[in-house]
């Protein structure tokens, strides 16, 4: 599928006289998911209209970041643009739709240090944030800034904060090869936004702002916005503001995929309702019960997912403070 005429990438940037952070802001990075740019296009009516002033820093703000996916009302365009996040390797032409667009914003993201992607999701539940790794030097994805990340997620104002999913990104991929580790190739396409802001040396969170069709959603992304100004001392301070509450914490531990068409939840689940040990969660076609494996949290259930794909997440609470740096860091 080629481009079309009207597929223009629209960017809103905005530079203070003052040095200062440098925040870029993501919304429509899937069709289907309208809050996000609800939210900016907000934000950029306040500025524009001096309801906001820049104070210092630079903004870059993209209301829709896949107009073949906005255009179309679903999720992608020719495949997921927050998958294989990559610059095309360099002579060669980009591979597809979202490749043209994955080349025009990598530049861009590589001028910011600071990364606010907006999203929302199918299952029902309320907002939350997703987090990167902690701070580590190993291969998967090595990483300095996770007290700065948790930062903005705790600033964010969500009731819950979720971290650790490109390892189990990794271990999903692993468990469909038999146990084998994913090779590059794999796990690149687990990479998406935050993943390639963090391997430029900045940091990024990913807010769910519920559920695509939440009336509330736009202003839970518009809030975010105007939070992480705020945090960044790039906007005002809002004298009124109270200090956040501590979200609670939830870790992703492990990935279900669905086998079978006739494989089906043994209820609706909404993500973020809790598991207990032992208690039924879907029925294989074969009649097998999959069970959960110790007390937990439903993440992402998908009761469309194809074959082969997330059928849905598992999280348990983390002991981890997002107001203090981790200890030895």
């Amino acid at each position: 599928m080629s481009p079309q005429p009207a597929d223009t990438l629209r960017i809103h940037g905005y530079a203070a006289l003052q040095s200062g952070p440098r925040l870029m802001v993501l919304g429509g990075v899937h069709g289907d998911e309208t809050c996000g740019t609800a939210g900016i296009e907000r934000v950029v009516a306040e500025l524009d209209a001096g309801l906001l002033q820049l104070l210092r820093g630079q903004l870059t703000m993209v209301p829709v970041a896949n107009p073949l996916a906005r255009r179309l009302g679903r999720r992608e365009g020719e495949r997921n643009l927050n998958r294989l996040f990559r610059p095309s390797r360099p002579g060669l032409d980009p591979a597809d739709y979202e490749g043209r667009i994955t080349d025009l914003l990598c530049p861009l993201l590589d001028r910011h240090e600071v990364l606010l992607d907006l999203h929302s999701f199918q299952s029902a539940g309320e907002a939350f944030a997703m987090i990167g790794p902690r701070d580590n030097t190993g291969t998967l994805e090595p990483f300095a800034r996770a007290f700065e990340e948790g930062q903005l997620a705790l600033h964010l104002g969500t009731p819950r904060v979720v971290e650790g999913w490109l390892d189990i990104y990794a271990a999903g991929l692993a468990q469909r090869a038999g146990g084998q580790p994913a090779d590059d190739a794999a796990l690149a396409f687990g990479w998406g936004t935050n993943e390639y802001m963090r391997s430029r040396g900045g940091y990024g969170v990913t807010l769910e702002c519920g559920q695509h069709e939440d009336p509330a959603a736009p202003e839970v992304a518009h809030r975010a916005i105007l939070a992480a100004l705020r945090l960044l001392g790039m906007i005002a301070p809002d004298p009124q503001a109270a200090p956040p509450a501590a979200p609670s914490l939830l870790r992703l531990v492990s990935v279900t995929d669905r086998l079978d068409e006739e494989d089906q939840f043994v209820r609706e689940w909404a993500t973020f309702d809790p598991v207990a040990k032992g208690e039924p969660i879907g029925v294989r076609a074969d009649g097998s019960v999959v069970q959960a494996d110790r007390d937990g949290f439903i993440v992402f259930p998908n009761s469309a997912a194809l074959p082969g794909t997330e059928w849905f997440y598992f999280a348990v609470e983390s002991e981890r403070d997002l107001s203090r740096p981790l200890p030895g860091v």
